[in-house]
């Protein structure tokens, strides 16, 4: 009798906790060898079937290590044949209340091979690291292998309209949030301290986003010239929030590149903002992929902070 399809059916990847890109392995399983449908653990951990090590002399010498395991997606949203999945940066100055922003500015990341499942451990098809990319043969230094998120939304808005995108993006949105509450009440809370984050998130051919990881400690090194002006307004826009010289209010919903995305609560858009999606909520103080006139924006905030300060004197 053959044995039901489980739900849990691979492929899998695999990467070490404790590690960056390097230990990451896909792994294809179809194969089950627990009847109430798990999988195998040499599926889970990235070991072999071939593996005769077993007895406990054996595993005192080994060092444990802690793996984490998700289901592979098989059907991500494709750009000239290759796969991307996004950076996009948020900063957290407080867990209790849970305050956090969302930069405007990110990047998608590409594969440098046209997709395919055929070819299941070929890291050059499935991974998008620059650190992976970066080796491959046909890596081109100088055009690098990123978009902007705002071309990237231009795109996806030509071939999809903008409320597709719109939507999307609020899905997007509503990730942030909830994996920042989800580690809510387990984060120690210090207010003398923030947290910058690089989430990692995939989206597939129904323009459904996947989390794909949280980044305690993003990568700032260029890979080109246009990442490392990003990443500089980012540092730069990061300390303006930070307010090391207690030149803000408390009140500001945008400073630079950064929106005020959650205040202990939704923040919502300034007045006269239209609402896309259809859906008829109140939209979000979210931008992402849009417009950055960061220099602008910061040349008026301070302009008006200064006024105020010699009005209150």
């Amino acid at each position: 009798m053959s044995r039901p399809k489980s739900k849990l059916q691979g492929p899998w990847i695999v990467k070490r906790k404790r590690a960056r890109t390097e230990s990451t392995n896909p792994v294809q399983d179809y194969s089950y060898e627990h009847s109430d449908g798990r999988p195998a653990p040499q599926a889970r951990m990235g070991g072999s079937e071939r593996d005769p090590k077993s007895s406990d002399d054996q595993k005192d010498e080994i060092p444990v290590e802690n793996y984490v395991a998700q289901r592979y997606i098989e059907n991500p949203y494709l750009i000239g044949g290759r796969k991307f999945d996004l950076r996009v940066y948020v900063l957290v100055m407080s867990y209790i209340p849970l305050r956090a922003w969302l930069y405007r500015d990110g990047f998608a990341r590409f594969s440098n091979t046209r997709f395919t499942l055929n070819s299941i451990d070929d890291q050059y098809v499935h991974l998008t690291n620059v650190a992976v990319q970066k080796t491959s043969p046909d890596y081109h230094p100088k055009k690098g292998c990123k978009w902007m998120l705002q071309r990237f939304r231009q795109y996806l808005a030509s071939k999809h309209g903008p409320e597709a995108v719109e939507v999307l993006f609020r899905d997007m949105d509503n990730i942030f949030v909830k994996s920042l509450q989800s580690v809510q009440k387990v984060i120690i809370s210090d207010k003398h301290c923030f947290e910058l984050y690089g989430y990692d998130i995939l989206i597939d051919q129904d323009l459904k986003p996947w989390l794909l990881e949280v980044n305690a400690s993003p990568s700032l090194t260029a890979s080109s010239q246009e990442d490392y002006e990003l990443k500089t307004r980012l540092l730069q826009d990061t300390l303006h929030v930070v307010d090391m010289e207690a030149r803000l209010t408390g009140r500001e919903k945008r400073v630079g590149g950064f929106d005020l995305m959650w205040n202990d609560g939704p923040v919502s858009r300034e007045e006269g903002a239209t609402d896309l999606s259809g859906i008829g909520n109140s939209v979000t103080n979210t931008h992402l992929g849009c417009v950055n006139d960061r220099k602008k924006q910061l040349r008026q905030l301070f302009r008006s902070l200064q006024a105020q300060k010699k009005a209150s004197s």
